[in-house]
């Protein structure tokens, strides 16, 4: 049984769905079914007890399961043990949004564990690069929000979140249940600097140009909010403090929280990364 095969199939039992399973393996669908088949057909039993909505794992697979489990975490630990001896076992992760986030707390703890002799460094990014420096080589791995440009990038989705607009308290709109992205047509908004990603500065405008004072970081979006009266978005959930109240938007694409490599890279620690990312962020 080759690794990948059995990570494929891993992602299948995880997910209980084909197509789910390869979007996360960011592969296409018939692909992965044959492989899975091969594996059967390898181990002699089916693995999976196939439905219209789905698949359930038979008795052969959740051993196969539990097994391949170890097997990968094994194998995982022998990469990273070689990469210390070579003296490459450290990584550096982007990291760009809302810190307090307890998901990433538990990230960190998880990786932690597994990888307790890797030096873990840290690139804590504004908003002009939601990339946090991987296309410039500062970072082996990225915690950020989509879209941006995904050009020779690798991006696994780790979760979705409404987005509302985030307005003074005393603005008139504060008061609303909801918003409509038509309804601030005529409000000023923040920009990101120019040369920004234009796919991302699209998407925190609502897709389409505006007029607004010129922002870095989150912090200074708040002020631009409270001096100015300045709208902009926001993932639903975060803490903000009294003088300032988010109203959710019904019409905005929710905000993708994902984790991004370089499509070529092959350090062990990242794909660690991924993997460890994804179960976090899945419970």
């Amino acid at each position: 049984m080759e690794l990948r095969t059995l990570r494929y199939f891993v992602a299948v039992a995880e997910e209980l769905h084909f197509g789910r399973a390869a979007t996360r393996l960011h592969m296409s669908q018939p692909p992965l079914s044959r492989a899975i088949k091969q594996l059967e057909a390898e181990v002699g039993a089916l693995l999976f007890a196939r439905s219209a909505t789905g698949v359930t794992l038979t008795a052969v697979g959740a051993v196969l399961l539990e097994e391949a489990r170890a097997l990968l975490e094994h194998a995982d630990r022998v990469r990273v043990r070689v990469s210390t001896a070579a003296g490459a076992a450290t990584i550096t992760v982007g990291i760009l949004g809302d810190g307090t986030d307890p998901t990433v707390a538990r990230l960190a703890a998880a990786y932690r564990r597994n990888h307790p002799g890797v030096d873990i460094r840290i690139r804590d990014t504004d908003l002009t690069d939601p990339t946090c420096g991987l296309r410039a080589g500062l970072v082996d791995v990225a915690l950020t929000r989509a879209p941006f440009d995904e050009t020779a990038l690798t991006v696994y989705a780790l979760r979705t979140d409404p987005v509302g607009v985030v307005l003074r308290a005393d603005d008139p709109l504060a008061g609303r249940d909801e918003l409509r992205l038509a309804e601030l047509c005529e409000r000023r908004w923040f920009q990101f600097p120019q040369g920004t990603d234009p796919i991302w500065q699209s998407y925190w405008n609502g897709g389409r140009p505006r007029e607004g004072p010129v922002v870095r970081a989150v912090q200074e979006c708040l002020q631009a909010v409270l001096w100015n009266g300045t709208v902009g978005l926001a993932p639903l959930g975060h803490d903000l403090p009294a003088e300032f109240t988010v109203v959710p938007l019904i019409d905005m694409t929710p905000s993708r929280v994902v984790a991004v490599c370089n499509e070529k890279d092959t350090n062990p620690l990242t794909r660690s990364f991924i993997e460890i990312a994804t179960a976090a962020y899945r419970h």
